[in-house]
């Protein structure tokens, strides 16, 4: 159970145009605005639900909440892999601040590092970093499936899984 931190503002765009009426705009009751802004948080959790199911993997019970920019992620997965993927695929949603993590790993293993993508970063950069060796790319790429489709399209707030080397 951990709160992992993005950057709200980076990510892919798939909220559309979900956001509640504000007072300010429109001549709704407190009532209204309040109902407004239900639906809107309601659509946020399908659509983030739609996110994780989109990734094909193995997650037993799935619930997703989202509450102003914090999405938390119930379920049950059979490796840590899959639990960080979605912890990932969440948070690397522009509007989603936070990622609360209950989800449980019914065969737990060492836990990969996230990295943040910098402006100018690769994924041999990133390797050479973190491994030593540029050539190690197609391990931080195979690693980020199916989140990541081309090791060359990654970008600058992006938040990436880097696994530990086996030895």
């Amino acid at each position: 159970m951990s709160l992992f931190s993005f950057l709200k503002n980076a990510g892919a765009k798939i909220f559309g145009n979900t956001a509640a009426p504000t007072k300010k705009n429109t001549t709704l009751t407190e009532v209204d605005t309040r109902k407004a802004e239900d639906i809107a948080r309601r659509q946020k959790v399908i659509v983030l639900k739609g996110v994780v199911n989109s990734l094909n993997l193995d997650v037993q019970d799935l619930d997703v909440d989202f509450y102003e920019d914090t999405v938390t992620v119930y379920g049950s997965v059979d490796k840590q892999a899959e639990k960080e993927k979605i912890i990932l695929a969440l948070g690397n949603v522009a509007g989603v601040a936070s990622v609360d993590d209950r989800m449980i790993v019914e065969n737990p293993a060492a836990e990969a590092v996230f990295y943040e993508v910098k402006k100018g970063d690769s994924l041999s950069k990133i390797a050479k970093t973190h491994y030593g060796n540029a050539m190690k790319y197609p391990m931080i790429f195979d690693a980020n499936k199916p989140m990541l489709k081309d090791p060359n399209k990654i970008y600058p707030g992006q938040v990436l899984r880097i696994p530990q080397l086996e030895a």
